[in-house]
């Protein structure tokens, strides 16, 4: 089936850890299980099995890549039109610039996401309900491993690349030298080695609105009120950081509204504030909170160096010098700035591993990855026929 050209996929579902040997061991040293991981896959894996691509989805993405999807079941309304189109639909497929006439592509939702993989709104199979505030703290060392036996299983030993961007790059990164001869080319854009002093502070904000909110009741919410107020203050906080003031402004529209509750006292008066709110009241109806408190929270305590155990990058890096690295700026981003990527680069250089860096310029912000596939096409297609 297809909608107009794009054609429908549905997410897979691969489940692990329900003996107690099989779990997956956490950085807290806590053995988890069962784990059910939702992934999508796109092309053919060949016969030797070297033609895999791996890419790891950002902050509030999910397994689906490309082609359409109409439904993921368990995940009810939350998979809703905005989730329904690939969200790198421009980047992969036949002939584009993840060609999926050659290469075997493989995006999975996250342990502890929304969207069909176990999480916080998962049934917690000891008491029947939802984990929520029970579920277990993780680390981006835990998303990646939880994915390991999926790999194992559909006999993937080696990677031909792997591609994230945003937090998705740091967990590729983290991917790729926690397992380096699992990996041969590595494409990261727009992201770090570590969380800033900047993003901490953000992160904390988002943390704290979320926390805050009456109905969070420590992540036990779901036979309840949901903390919406605090989500959507949440995503307001982030979204500022993910497009230009430019491109802002090009999105506004002359409309100024607010609902009844969001303010006692003030008024919305500006485009600016009610793009801004709008921003947020959408975001609630595909998301959990818990799921994003989960991952902000890994993100605030993101160090590569500390969380592969090397005293330098340089130490670090040097296991992976039989592979290629593509680095992405762009120039206008203000949630991972331009310096973050050049750090990368230069480390990678310092430790003879081969690393090409490109700034994209454009007046889209952090965002400029998701919606501008002519910026970056030329070099992924480059990185991945090398």
């Amino acid at each position: 089936m297809a909608l107009g050209d794009v054609m429908e996929i549905r997410s897979q579902f691969f489940t692990y850890g329900e003996t107690p040997e099989d779990r997956l061991l956490l950085h807290t040293g806590e053995a988890f299980g069962p784990v059910t991981l939702a992934y999508e896959t796109y092309g053919t894996l060949n016969e030797q099995k070297d033609n895999a691509v791996l890419i790891f989805h950002a902050l509030s993405g999910s397994q689906h890549l490309a082609g359409f999807n109409p439904e993921v079941p368990g995940v009810g309304d939350r998979w809703n039109d905005a989730c329904q189109l690939g969200w790198w639909d421009d980047f992969v497929g036949p002939r584009k610039p993840v060609d999926t006439d050659r290469f075997f592509v493989i995006c999975v939702n996250y342990f502890c996401g929304c969207y069909g993989s176990t999480g916080p709104s998962s049934i917690n199979p000891e008491t029947g309900k939802p984990y929520g505030g029970d579920f277990p703290r993780i680390s981006f060392g835990d998303i990646v491993d939880s994915q390991l036996p999926l790999f194992d299983h559909l006999g993937i030993k080696k990677f031909h690349a792997v591609i994230g961007s945003s937090l998705g790059g740091m967990l590729g990164l983290n991917f790729s030298t926690r397992y380096p001869e699992r990996v041969d080319r590595v494409i990261s854009i727009a992201c770090g080695l570590d969380s800033t002093t900047l993003t901490r502070v953000h992160n904390l904000e988002q943390i704290l609105a979320i926390e805050n909110d009456p109905n969070f009741c420590n992540g036990h919410y779901y036979d309840g009120p949901a903390p919406l107020r605090g989500l959507a203050l949440a995503r307001m906080i982030s979204h500022k950081t993910f497009v230009s003031l430019y491109d802002m402004e090009m999105r506004m529209t002359d409309r100024c509204e607010q609902e009844e509750d969001e303010f006692s006292w003030y008024k919305i008066k500006t485009p600016l504030e009610s793009f801004i709110l709008h921003q947020g009241r959408k975001f609630l109806k595909r998301f959990d909170a818990n799921t994003y408190l989960y991952l902000i929270a890994g993100w605030t305590n993101y160090h590569l160096k500390d969380d592969t155990g090397f005293e330098t990058y340089k130490a670090l890096f040097e296991r992976c010098k039989h592979q290629k690295h593509l680095v992405f700026s762009i120039d206008s981003d203000v949630c991972f700035y331009p310096e973050e990527q050049v750090d990368i680069h230069r480390h990678l250089l310092s430790a003879g591993v081969e690393s090409e860096y490109i700034v994209v310029h454009s007046v889209k912000g952090h965002d400029s990855f998701l919606i501008e596939p002519e910026l970056y096409a030329d070099a992924i297609r480059n990185m991945l026929e090398k």
